[in-house]
């Protein structure tokens, strides 16, 4: 018991985590050896991002965060999105390699569906809108006295957070955009929530009904405070976030190329512009003899 959040399990959380993982776990045991022959299937780092994901899915859909964000703040709730939106789905991405995304994709329709769908304007157009959609009061209101409707939602927001995340770091490398193009593709994600989130900070009373109707104020929290936090959550934390990755590709773009270019330390290549003479014909003492020599008897000729 957390507060007045009694325990409840979820069952549905426990199966659909348990089957992504049994998926994951065939895929990678069965299919993976036959479709990269001979090394390992996938890396470290993919599991790790694979385990990550999945205890970060159970962390925003189990209790208590589920049931505080569905029933007592608006605050938990919007955690919660931004862990279903901006957390696990680059994880499950990054866990993803490109055999089995391949593999899951087919060459067909589908494949050329989802690269469709997975283009930078397209996929932001798709990810802002479902942002947009799933703060319209009338909507959240009915989603939380409806539980087919609110798990709908989800999976709406979570399919397009994963076309969101595709170009700039999905399994399909042709599919993916350079550092600076991600720059900027991830600055204008942090543009749109602005919106929403200014809204519920600075909204006079409660936006959403049921949140301002509980009885008991988990924590002590009141309705319009609450409500601020959610707002807060939405535009700083989501932007530092999306503002931390820009940072890490502006460097990975930029700063590279200019260590290199005002770095006085040679490479384990000498460039080909001082390459001098033939690897075929070696140059010898005789040689260069000879060459002073010429050039001796140039200088005397003078």
């Amino acid at each position: 018991m957390i507060g007045f959040v009694e325990y409840q399990w979820h069952p549905e959380v426990w199966l659909l985590i348990g089957s992504l993982t049994a998926a994951y776990v065939y895929m990678v045991r069965v299919i993976g050896p036959r479709a990269v022959g001979s090394g390992p299937a996938v890396s470290r780092r993919q599991i790790g991002c694979f385990v990550g994901a999945m205890a970060l899915l159970w962390l925003a859909s189990d209790w208590p965060m589920h049931d505080i964000a569905e029933g007592y703040l608006y605050s938990a709730h919007m955690l919660q999105h931004m862990m279903l939106t901006f957390f696990v789905p680059p994880l499950a991405l990054l866990a993803t390699p490109t055999w089995l995304a391949r593999a899951l994709l087919g060459q067909g329709t589908v494949f050329g569906a989802v690269r469709w769908l997975c283009r930078p304007v397209v996929a932001a157009v798709i990810f802002n809108a479902s942002v947009m959609v799933i703060h319209i009061p009338h909507l959240v209101n009915a989603s939380l006295e409806n539980g087919v409707l609110h798990y709908l939602l989800h999976v709406m927001i979570v399919s397009a957070a994963f076309l969101m995340w595709m170009p700039v770091l999905g399994p399909i490398p042709e599919w993916r955009m350079g550092p600076l193009a991600t720059s900027i593709y991830l600055f204008l994600q942090s543009v749109v929530p602005t919106l929403p989130a200014g809204w519920l900070v600075f909204a006079e009373g409660v936006v959403y009904a049921p949140y301002g109707e509980q009885p008991i104020r988990l924590w002590g929290v009141d309705a319009i405070t609450d409500q601020q936090f959610a707002g807060a959550i939405m535009k700083l934390a989501g932007g530092v976030f999306l503002w931390s990755i820009v940072v890490y590709f502006f460097f990975k773009r930029f700063a590279v190329d200019y260590s290199a270019e005002h770095s006085y330390r040679r490479g384990g290549r000498m460039p080909d512009s001082e390459i001098v003479g033939h690897d075929e014909t070696p140059l010898t003492t005789a040689d260069v003899e000879r060459e002073f020599a010429a050039t001796q008897a140039v200088d005397d000729g003078r």
